[in-house]
């Protein structure tokens, strides 16, 4: 069992220029596996404006989606979709090709997040769909991640690039000083960014779901 990832660019079409945006989302994956590399295969783009990858927990994939989000501008948004259970992997004559119920799963999840975006929970991004043959501690867990993720998004949606930037950072450890450093503000300016912006709770929940790594 793993955590297949379907990702797509919110609203591409109106972007004013998609390649730049891609190259830019590209190099955004590519940083974010440097400093912290948890994707058994990291999102790579596949076709339109969709992204695949693995991960191999709900907490890693959790976890680096988070500080992807963080660390993408405000005109480039990503929407995730994750499905839990197994991926086959065959060859074809166009490479190698994967399917399989996490695939199905994660189809499944990223349809949802685009309903819920449209009536329900406008600031989702995220969500989380166990396949049917997963046990019922599975589709726990994943109800569970759903639930955390409702309200993630929301604090995340709501924050400014600075906001998000400086919450980027403190999940790697960096510290108020270091960021106001990078950021040309003052150490008090940092910590006032992060009290605003609801930043305490999007660390601790990174940091839960890092903590069998400590």
């Amino acid at each position: 069992m793993v955590i297949a990832t379907i990702a797509d660019i919110v609203g591409s079409r109106r972007l004013v220029d998609r390649a730049d945006a891609q190259r830019m989302l590209d190099t955004t994956i590519e940083e974010i596996e440097k400093e912290l590399p948890l994707a058994l295969e990291p999102l790579r783009p596949t076709v339109g404006d969709e992204l695949q990858g693995v991960y191999a927990t709900l907490d890693h994939a959790l976890a680096s989606l988070l500080l992807l989000q963080l660390a993408l501008p405000d005109d480039v948004g990503c929407r995730f979709g994750l499905g839990i259970g197994p991926v086959e992997t065959f060859d074809s004559a166009s490479g190698r090709l994967q399917d399989g119920p996490g695939w199905w799963a994660a189809r499944a999840a990223i349809e949802t997040v685009h309903a819920k975006q449209q009536r329900a929970a406008p600031s989702a991004r995220t969500w989380v769909v166990a396949s049917p043959d997963e046990d019922a501690g599975v589709h726990t867990a994943a109800a569970l991640a759903n639930s955390y993720l409702l309200a993630r998004d929301q604090l995340v949606g709501t924050m400014n690039e600075r906001a998000r930037r400086l919450t980027l950072g403190r999940c790697l450890g960096r510290t108020q000083r270091d960021l106001a450093r990078q950021e040309a503000i003052t150490q008090p300016a940092v910590s006032q960014a992060l009290a605003s912006s609801g930043a305490a709770a999007v660390v601790e929940g990174f940091l839960v779901l890092r903590a069998d790594a400590a």
